[in-house]
């Protein structure tokens, strides 16, 4: 039976949920607004088992669901059909865990405007999970999307020289305790093609139960 707090998250990220057999485009006011990072996701969809919910802005809607009738032609139209030509459709798997890996903690929560942090966790409105060396240089860190109070998705980098540390894995597993404890679900989302990126996540106890996510946004 699937978790409520990531039933009810996905309801609101998407728009609906869950849905039958077959690929279902649904309007949600949230692809045509900001996210988290103050930019536009302006279509996400989720596949789960055989169902997939398609989550575009609502004036959007009759002209994917008729692109839809042409799932060949799906990938590379939709981001022409939600107004954005220009930008990529990105292929990832969706994961989410309810029992983070029992590794210790290894990073130090610090505001997100700290001095020597990467740009990428200075998007983040709140307090990120990082660990420094005995000098005080970044190395890894995890952000947090607060996508609605239901679920919360990880984020995580690491220097190439801190790379082969377990350092990342540790601080998802970490960070998957704190979304908990703060009753929400943690999800994780990666590239489908990004094997590092899977064996962090496998070694942090968020497995691959065959979820995918794909969606039209920024890199």
């Amino acid at each position: 039976m699937l978790d409520r707090r990531l039933h009810l998250h996905l309801a609101r990220w998407l728009g609906q949920w869950p849905a039958g057999p077959g690929l279902h485009v649904v309007g949600s006011g949230r692809r045509a607004r900001p996210a988290w990072d103050g930019r536009l996701r302006p279509a996400v969809a989720v596949t789960a088992g055989a169902s997939t919910v398609l989550s575009v802005a609502p004036d959007r809607v009759a002209a994917v669901r008729e692109l839809a009738r042409q799932p060949g032609r799906l990938p590379a139209a939709l981001p022409a059909a939600v107004g954005h030509p220009g930008w990529a459709v990105h292929d990832d798997v969706f994961r989410w865990s309810l029992l983070p890996a029992p590794l210790p903690d290894v990073g130090e929560w610090v505001p997100s405007v700290s001095a020597g942090l990467p740009s990428w966790l200075r998007l983040f409105d709140r307090s990120v999970l990082v660990v420094r060396d005995d000098r005080g240089r970044y190395l890894a860190g995890v952000g947090i999307k607060r996508h609605d109070r239901h679920g919360h998705e990880l984020a995580v980098g690491t220097v190439p020289a801190a790379r082969g540390r377990g350092l990342a894995r540790r601080l998802v597993a970490q960070a998957a305790r704190r979304v908990l404890d703060d009753g929400a679900v943690p999800t994780y989302l990666h590239d489908r093609r990004n094997v590092a990126s899977a064996r962090v996540a496998e070694a942090a106890g968020f497995p691959d139960r065959g979820w995918r996510s794909y969606g039209v946004y920024p890199s």
